[in-house]
């Protein structure tokens, strides 16, 4: 591997190419999704969708679900085919012609431009983390600080993205689309200073001198994307039921999920030790998905909180309920190095908490995060609008438990799985995301009556309390379990 020696901080100079596409990426991403159910459940009058709830919610699940399963075969295309630089430039391309599509007025429009994120983010995502990798050589103890930096530039477009695209597309003189044509401006600015300054990477991720074969299955992946892209252009979404969709998909990864673990466990010839560690990384994918089906309510169910049931105009302030979707970003930026610095400190003094014990905090973090939606759905059941402080206070707690649970569990995916199966098992980490985010979007569509969302949310805070409670009953025996692995 050689990358430019040129440094900055300490680091690759190719670490500020992907900083900013990444924050430009994730800017666009988040900007256009904090908008989606608010679009879709809009009155077509004020330029929604005029969807009910239960749908709109079982669209979004569908999306989010889609844009964590498409990492996979996005990273084979890159590794099989183009590369992954080629495919972070395709990537962004795709996303940026998708936002600007969802910004025409037009229901197939709308689908259309959701597809074309996720087939872009399927190829960008994935293989903007593995070029971060290639940039240091094995062994460079730089490494991790520059993924930590690399994730600074993720929340930072996490936090810019709602702010801007949010403030245009619910403030009268603009609209929706204005808030979706935003997020393509923000990608096709992360495409232009990637394509300026990709030289920086070297040949990190760059895969040169394709057979013919190669070009043929590019120009067939092509030629199969257009083709689905118009037949799409010409479809009636009205006809689809999204919410069996929902399920039936959420059937459908849950057994596959759980005939890979049972092909992995019995006939993949893994040794005593392996097949232990594998035992655990099946719980611990277990664990994510319900966290992820909590976690998740953020874009749905609270976001729909936030614009209907939540005190938004003050004498000093008008908000607008799209800012909350910054929230969570804003705290991982403010609390991450704390989380990071207290493991190290409790390492130190041989008191860090197992890897399924920290699970077992993130679920009772979200949980705790409920319980203030309990409380402020009492207040807006009484028909009085809830405080913001209340969804603060439960996106605080929500960001305690991703920091406790989310980079835990892929720190440990990676340290448990075997190596002949490392990339199959780190497929199946976003495998839990996805299945999280379907179960997400279908609990959303439950919150129709205000006079039950206290019972409902105290149901959930109920559910993800006895799993986090388990996760610590069964923390020494997974420990056990792990063999030795921290």
């Amino acid at each position: 591997m050689t990358t430019n020696k040129k440094n900055v901080l300490g680091h690759p100079i190719g670490l500020v190419t992907l900083f900013f596409t990444e924050m430009w990426e994730r800017m666009s991403y988040y900007g256009m999704r904090a908008l989606l159910v608010l679009f879709m459940t809009d009155q077509i009058n004020n330029g929604g969708m005029g969807l009910n709830d239960t749908k709109a919610t079982a669209i979004y699940g569908i999306y989010t679900a889609f844009v964590y399963l498409v990492a996979l075969p996005g990273g084979w295309v890159a590794d099989k085919y183009i590369g992954a630089q080629t495919a972070i430039l395709y990537g962004g391309t795709i996303i940026m012609c998708g936002h600007f599509v969802l910004a025409i007025p037009s229901t197939n429009a709308f689908f259309l431009g959701l597809l074309l994120v996720i087939v872009g983010t399927g190829l960008l995502k994935p293989n903007i983390s593995a070029v971060l990798g290639d940039l240091y050589l094995p062994g460079d103890p730089r490494r991790d600080s520059g993924f930590s930096i690399f994730y600074m530039g993720i929340n930072l477009g996490g936090m810019l993205g709602p702010m801007i695209c949010g403030a245009l597309a619910q403030n009268n003189n603009f609209g929706w689309h204005y808030g979706f044509a935003f997020a393509g401006i923000g990608m096709s600015l992360g495409i232009f200073q990637f394509y300026k300054t990709k030289h920086y990477l070297g040949d990190a991720g760059l895969k040169s001198n394709l057979s013919s074969a190669q070009k043929n299955g590019v120009k067939i992946c092509l030629g199969v994307l257009l083709l689905a892209l118009i037949i799409i252009s010409r479809f009636d979404f009205s006809a689809i039921d999204f919410i069996k969709i929902s399920r039936i998909t959420t059937y459908l990864i849950l057994i596959t999920s759980i005939c890979f673990f049972i092909y992995v466990l019995y006939f993949a010839g893994l040794t005593k030790v392996e097949f232990k560690r594998v035992l655990v990384i099946l719980v611990l994918f277990l664990g994510a998905a319900i966290f992820w089906s909590g976690f998740e309510q953020a874009g749905s169910s609270l976001n729909l909180f936030a614009d209907r049931y939540t005190q938004l105009d003050f004498s000093w302030i008008n908000i607008y309920s799209s800012w909350f979707q910054s929230v969570n970003s804003i705290f991982i930026i403010l609390f991450a190095p704390a989380f990071a610095y207290l493991w190290v400190q409790l390492a130190k003094k041989n008191m860090n908490p197992s890897i399924p014990t920290k699970f077992a905090a993130g679920l009772l973090f979200l949980a705790l995060g409920f319980l203030m939606m309990v409380f402020a759905s009492i207040i807006v059941a009484d028909g009085e609008k809830a405080l913001p402080t209340w969804l603060l206070m439960t996106y605080l707690f929500h960001t305690f438990g991703e920091l406790t649970l989310s980079p835990v569990g892929l720190s440990a995916t990676t340290k448990l799985a075997p190596k002949k199966l490392m990339g199959q098992m780190m497929g199946m980490w976003f495998v839990a995301s996805a299945l999280g985010n379907l179960i997400a979007g279908q609990i959303a569509g439950e919150f129709k009556d205000i006079v039950n969302f206290p019972s409902q949310y105290l149901n959930i805070v109920i559910f993800l309390s006895v799993a986090g409670l388990i996760f610590m009953l069964l923390s020494k025996k997974l420990q056990k379990l792990m063999g030795g692995i921290d």
